[in-house]
C-alpha cells in the first residue's frame, strides 16, 4: 500500500491531484490544474503552472519553474534551476497558443538548462548543465553547448556508450 503524500506546511498546493508517495518541500506552489504523481520529489522553491502533468518518480530540483504547456514523463529528472521556457515568439500583451514541451520517460536536465517552447527530450536523453536546447532531442542522445549539440549517447543508466542502447549493459 502506498504512503500518503507529504507536503511541507510551508508549501502553498492548490491542486487536489498529488500521487501517493510524493513529497513536496518547503516554498514551493503548484497550482490548482496541475496532475502530480506518485512517488515524486518536488522540491523547495518550485513553481507549477495549471497546464502541467508530471509523472510517477519524477525529481524537480530547487529553483525549477513549470509552465504551462510541460509534460514530464516518469522518472524525468529537472535539474537546480533549470528553466523551461513556453512561449515561442514573446510579447508581452499578445495572446499565444502555448506549444506542449515533452520530456520523455528517464530523461535527465541538467543544473541551468533553458529549455526552448515546444521542444520534445527524449526517452533517456541526458541534457548537460547549462546548455541551451533549441531543437529536439532524440532518445537515449548526450546534449549539452549553446546552442546544445549531440556529444554522444548514454544508456539507460546514463553511462556513455557508442551508439543508442536496446538494452543496459552495466
Amino acid at each position: 500500500m502506498a504512503s500518503a503524500s507529504r507536503i511541507d506546511p510551508r508549501a502553498i498546493v492548490d491542486t487536489p491531484h498529488v500521487g501517493p508517495g510524493t513529497r513536496v518541500w518547503e516554498f514551493t506552489h503548484i497550482l490548482r490544474g496541475a496532475k502530480i504523481g506518485r512517488d515524486c520529489n518536488i522540491n523547495s522553491h518550485v513553481f507549477i503552472e495549471n497546464d502541467v502533468v508530471i509523472g510517477d518518480g519524477v525529481t524537480v530540483k530547487c529553483g525549477v519553474y513549470v509552465w504551462d504547456g510541460i509534460r514530464l514523463e516518469d522518472g524525468v529528472l529537472v535539474g537546480p534551476n533549470a528553466t523551461f521556457t513556453n512561449n515561442p515568439r514573446p510579447r508581452g500583451s499578445r495572446p499565444i497558443r502555448i506549444p506542449t514541451t515533452l520530456v520523455r520517460t528517464g530523461a535527465s536536465i541538467g543544473a541551468a538548462a533553458v529549455i526552448g517552447a515546444g521542444i520534445t527530450i527524449g526517452r533517456h536523453a541526458m541534457i548537460g548543465m547549462g546548455a541551451v536546447v533549441t531543437k529536439d532531442v532524440p532518445d537515449h542522445a548526450l546534449v549539452y553547448g549553446n546552442p546544445a549539440k549531440r556529444q554522444g549517447w548514454v544508456c539507460f543508466c546514463g553511462a556513455k556508450v557508442k551508439s543508442p542502447p536496446k538494452a543496459c549493459g552495466h
